[in-house]
């Protein structure tokens, strides 16, 4: 059983910059790909980012390319989503989550989130 704590969320101005960060325990995070989801109030969940186990190869929806790098530290079971060039509409709920699928249908293990809040 893979648990995900997700830290780094916050408030940030538009423009400016924040770094999230899932750190896993309970499971090997080398054996997962990661991803990293959104929701934003009264919005359905959207996928953001995803990163494969060796930290290779990445994914980004369009809304986010060239602003948000997702990275990987397996040494230290955690994985990063860096976010800059923030924009209001990036206000949301994050969630880390983890299979050992590169894009599952529906991934196995998901964090409890962290706000992100942007503010114009």
């Amino acid at each position: 059983q893979v648990q995900l704590v997700e830290s780094g969320g916050g408030l940030a101005q538009a423009g400016g910059s924040l770094r999230l960060s899932c750190a896993a325990s309970g499971g090997i995070l080398s054996s997962y790909h990661m991803a990293w989801f959104r929701q934003a109030p009264g919005k359905d969940s959207e996928f953001v980012a995803r990163i494969s186990k060796s930290g290779v190869t990445t994914t980004y929806a369009d809304s986010v390319k060239d602003r948000f790098t997702v990275s990987r530290d397996n040494a230290k079971n955690t994985v990063y989503l860096q976010m800059n060039s923030l924009k209001p509409e990036d206000t949301a709920v994050y969630y880390c989550a983890a299979d050992p699928q590169y894009a599952p249908t529906r991934y196995i293990y998901w964090g409890q989130g962290t706000q992100v809040t942007v503010s114009s």
